[in-house]
C-alpha cells in the first residue's frame, strides 16, 4: 500500500520568529547579526583590471588590525578582494586558490577568470550566506580581461567597476562620476584611489592605507600600502610622569565657609557656621 505524500509548502519559513519571541520571554539575551566593514573596488582599464582595497580590520567597535590584506592570491593573474568575516574570504579564497591550480594541472591550460568564478558562487551558494564572503574577482586571460563581484549567497554581476564592503556606496559615488572607457593605468589607479579614500573618509569600517593590484596580460604588480592617507604622527606634547605620582596642570583652594555669624545664647557665645 502506497503512502500518503506530505505536502511541504515552499517559501518564507518564520518558525524561528516564534523561538526567538519565547527565548526573549525568558530573559535571554538574542543572538545580534554581525557587522563588518571594509570598503573593496575594481574597474577595467585600457590593458587590463585594477583592484583596490583598504586595510582596516574590526572586531565591533575595535580596530583589529590597522594593516590588514584584503587583496587575495587566487592564480598569477587572477585576485581576489574579500569583505565580510575576515576567516571566511581569507579561507575560502585559499580553497579556490588550490582548486584552481589542481584544474590547471588536470587540464593542462591556464585557467580562466569565469572557472574561479562559478567555484567561488558555487561554494558560497551551497553554504546559503552562511559563509561571509563578499567578493570582488578580477583578472585577465586569454579572453581579456574580466571582473565580477561575488555576493554571500552566491549571485554574481560582471560589471566595468564594482564596488562591495561597508563603504561601497561612497566608493560607488566615485566611480559612477568619473569612469571611462579605455582608461590608462595612471588614470585607473587614481580613480580607484579616490574610490577608496571615499570609503576610508565615510565609513567607520574602513580606514588605514590602500592597497592596489594592476593585472595586465603580461604580469600582476601588486602595490601594498599604495597610499597611507592616515599616517601616525608625533604627539604635540608628552605625557611623562614620575612612577608613583598624579600630574595636573594647576590648582585652586576654595574656602568653604561662606560667612559666619555669632548669637549669644543664654549669656554665652557660640559661634555658628554658614556655609
Amino acid at each position: 500500500m502506497a503512502s500518503a505524500s506530505v505536502y511541504n509548502p515552499v517559501g518564507f519559513d518564520f518558525s524561528n520568529q516564534v523561538r526567538n519571541q519565547f527565548l526573549q520571554e525568558k530573559g535571554l539575551p538574542l543572538p545580534k547579526a554581525t557587522s563588518t566593514g571594509t570598503t573593496i573596488v575594481g574597474c577595467l582599464f585600457k590593458d587590463g583590471i585594477v583592484l583596490g582595497a583598504d586595510t582596516r580590520a574590526t572586531e565591533g567597535p575595535i580596530v583589529a588590525d590597522k594593516n590588514c590584506e584584503k587583496i587575495h592570491y587566487i592564480t598569477d593573474s587572477i585576485r581576489c578582494c574579500g569583505a565580510g568575516t575576515a576567516a571566511d574570504t581569507e579561507f575560502t579564497t585559499a580553497l579556490i586558490s588550490s582548486n584552481m591550480e589542481l584544474h590547471a594541472l588536470s587540464t593542462g591550460r591556464k585557467p580562466r577568470v569565469v572557472t574561479a568564478m562559478t567555484m567561488l558562487k558555487q561554494m558560497l551558494f551551497r553554504y546559503q550566506g552562511h559563509v561571509g564572503a563578499a567578493l570582488v574577482l578580477g583578472g585577465v586571460d586569454a579572453t581579456g580581461p574580466h571582473l565580477f563581484t561575488i555576493h554571500p549567497h552566491g549571485s554574481t554581476d560582471k560589471l566595468p567597476y564594482v564596488t562591495m564592503g561597508s563603504g561601497s556606496l561612497a566608493a560607488m559615488a566615485v566611480f559612477e562620476s568619473a569612469w571611462k572607457p579605455n582608461m590608462t593605468r595612471e588614470e585607473a589607479l587614481d580613480l580607484v584611489r579616490d574610490a577608496i579614500f571615499a570609503g576610508i573618509f565615510n565609513d567607520l569600517g574602513s580606514g588605514s592605507n590602500v592597497d592596489a593590484c594592476v593585472i595586465t596580460a603580461s604580469h600582476t604588480e601588486m602595490l601594498r600600502n599604495f597610499v597611507k592617507p592616515n599616517e601616525r604622527v608625533e604627539k604635540e606634547q608628552r605625557y611623562k610622569f614620575r612612577r608613583g605620582t598624579t600630574a595636573w596642570k594647576k590648582e585652586s583652594i576654595k574656602d568653604l565657609i561662606v560667612s559666619e555669624e555669632i548669637t549669644p545664647i543664654g549669656g554665652q557665645v557660640e559661634a555658628m557656621d554658614v556655609s
